[in-house]
């Protein structure tokens, strides 16, 4: 059985993998088997996660990529295919968010998440794509949120953008399974992060938050690794096209509504 799950002899390629849950991300992996592309806007952030990395007998390489630049990526991909002989795995998880009210949002505000979050995914993972379709595998798995499914108010632009993840997760799917490759989302709920640090602090939020959800607590970050090394691996070879909610029951919808009756 643990075969299924070993990432011995892969290649994996991580976005913003340089903090949060990006860097679990890459070191989850790392400790799973598989050698390491970590990629970020700033190289040089990369050296501790890196160092963590080959702590673990892995590789890992840093690559310089600023996804919303389209010759950023075309370069990051040209010299992956240069110096790698094969990329077996993409995390597609670079990402941002702007916390405003949608009636302050501007329009520069509208382009920085939707660039970063959905054009960016959609191009790293086409880049991609065309290294992992001559050899017949690939596992792709976008990192989308529980605003897949749900909207929040004060983020209208990233829950536009994560909707717009779980559609072209399905997408992607259709067009590349063909190719022996596997697309699909990885959608965490409530968890600590540098993008939501700040609303931890905050007790009362926190309280608020626990009594909406069927666990009643937040999420752990290591709770995401089964879900991740699943979708990375060949325990998930038949699934494909899906967005796996880690969100603690949340999207259940059953504590949210008992809530607002209360």
């Amino acid at each position: 059985m643990n075969e299924l799950f070993d990432l011995g002899g892969r290649t994996a390629l991580v976005t913003g993998a340089n903090r949060g849950l990006g860097r679990r991300f890459a070191l989850t992996l790392a400790r799973a088997g598989a050698d390491v592309l970590l990629a970020a806007r700033r190289p040089e952030t990369l050296k501790e996660v890196a160092s963590e990395v080959q702590a673990l007998g892995r590789r890992a390489v840093p690559l310089e990529l600023d996804v919303t630049s389209y010759a950023s990526i075309q370069r990051m991909a040209e010299a992956v295919a240069r110096d790698y002989p094969k990329i077996d795995i993409l995390v597609n998880n670079a990402g941002c968010n702007i916390r405003k009210p949608a009636l302050d949002v501007t329009w520069d505000d509208w382009n920085t998440v939707l660039d970063t979050n959905l054009r960016g995914a959609f191009f790293v993972a086409q880049a991609i794509a065309k290294l992992m379709i001559p050899r017949s595998y690939g596992r792709i798995v976008n990192i989308g949120s529980l605003t897949c499914v749900f909207g929040y108010a004060g983020i209208a632009p990233y829950c536009a953008s994560r909707g717009g993840i779980k559609q072209l997760t399905m997408s992607l799917a259709d067009d590349w399974g063909p190719h022996g490759i596997t697309v699909n989302c990885l959608a965490p709920g409530w968890f600590k992060s540098d993008q939501t640090a700040a609303l931890y602090e905050n007790s009362e939020w926190v309280s608020y938050l626990c009594e909406r959800l069927p666990l009643k607590r937040p999420g752990r970050v290591e709770e995401l690794d089964g879900a991740l090394v699943f979708l990375a691996s060949s325990a998930s070879s038949y699934v494909t096209g899906q967005t796996l909610l880690i969100d603690g029951g949340m999207s259940t919808g059953a504590t949210r509504a008992t809530v607002r009756k209360t």
